[in-house]
């Protein structure tokens, strides 16, 4: 393994698609939620082994969530977890790693991905992240894998790329978020768009050059630090000035407005698991196209729907089709599957009116 590789697992998130099993003090990433006796963030960090040493491999949170990180990971070095004060989006975090990493090797390359992806194929997966470090050691790129669509998802941000002979590695035209049904028919169809996974590969140069240009208020807060990175007075310096950052995703401060960014499509089973029809796609069906965990069920002219009951908790179900069902300690959800994208704003309804019992 190259020793210039380094992995940055962002492990931040609180996961209100996934609510009510994702919760604010345990989100998805700390969830076994695949049945596998392993949380996302585990299988994440055990598939990054496979391409960078663990000394290499960084998990970037928020404050609250340190011992969870240290309860998932024990071999982990607390110097390896970047904790951020408060929750600025993706620009902040990225922005912060790379400054760190600028101080410890300048000619780090930096693979940036989330915790709580699903891979099918993880051999190909690994076999893409090394093709991709190969590529951003020879070229200035900010390169972001982009996910060869299956059908036309609306849930899932587009990449329209310039399809370029003989080679993987292609100029991206354009970002599109969400788009309608009509709109994702119409991108599949032209051929040479992919979805936009999250997953970025670059020189830690590269990345802080755009920011300099593209995102300067980003750049002048976290280039301050510079004498502080890898030192004890590191997180003090991150906990008085991280907050003072916009709240922006990398995608708006960057990815948008650079002109040397690139996708390489691939396919290795790919989802984000960011909602529950997401992971109802990726589990094994039963009776009637139903998805169901642990618990007891009597199901009647039920069909196509996804249930996740605690261990001893009995349901009984008829005439539900196509629905989520979870029951938790204190909260029972059963919502329309076609209306999941709704669940997120039922959360946010909840913080809304302080009722935080339930978040």
């Amino acid at each position: 393994m190259d020793n210039h590789n380094y992995i940055f697992i962002m492990a931040g998130g609180v996961g209100s698609r996934f609510w009510p099993q994702s919760r604010q003090a345990c989100p998805k990433q700390f969830i076994d939620i695949m049945g596998v006796g392993k949380s996302l963030l585990q299988l994440t960090y055990e598939r990054f082994l496979k391409i960078a040493p663990e000394k290499n491999i960084y998990i970037v949170t928020n404050n609250e969530y340190k011992d969870l990180i240290l309860e998932h990971l024990p071999n982990i070095d607390t110097a390896n977890i970047l904790c951020e004060p408060s929750r600025n989006n993706t620009a902040p975090c990225i922005a912060y790693a790379a400054f760190k990493m600028m101080k410890l090797d300048p000619s780090a390359r930096m693979v940036v991905a989330p915790s709580d992806h699903f891979i099918l194929n993880e051999q190909q997966f690994v076999r893409d992240i090394k093709e991709s470090l190969e590529v951003v050691a020879q070229r200035d790129i900010l390169l972001t894998l982009g996910i060869t669509p299956t059908r036309p998802d609306t849930g899932y941000g587009y990449i329209n790329y310039e399809y370029t002979p003989g080679s993987k590695i292609c100029k991206v035209l354009r970002f599109t978020e969400k788009p309608v049904h009509e709109t994702a028919v119409a991108f599949l169809e032209e051929g040479n768009y992919v979805w936009n996974a999250g997953i970025f590969i670059w020189n830690v140069s590269t990345i802080l050059q755009a920011f300099k240009t593209y995102a300067k208020d980003v750049y002048d807060i976290f280039n301050e630090g510079l004498p502080y990175y890898n030192t004890p007075e590191e997180q003090q310096f991150i906990n008085t000035h991280y907050g003072n950052s916009p709240k922006i995703s990398i995608d708006y401060a960057i990815m948008e407005k650079a002109d040397n960014v690139s996708t390489m499509p691939v396919d290795f089973g790919w989802s984000d698991l960011g909602t529950w029809a997401s992971l109802y796609h990726v589990l094994e069906k039963k009776d009637n196209n139903n998805v169901i965990s642990e618990g007891e069920h009597q199901l009647m002219e039920t069909a196509d729907c996804i249930i996740r009951l605690p261990k001893d908790k009995m349901a009984v179900i008829r005439g539900l089709s196509d629905y989520i069902v979870v029951d938790t300690e204190n909260v029972l959800l059963i919502y329309p599957k076609s209306l999941e994208q709704e669940i997120k704003k039922i959360a946010e309804q909840l913080k809304d009116n302080q009722q935080h019992a339930y978040l």
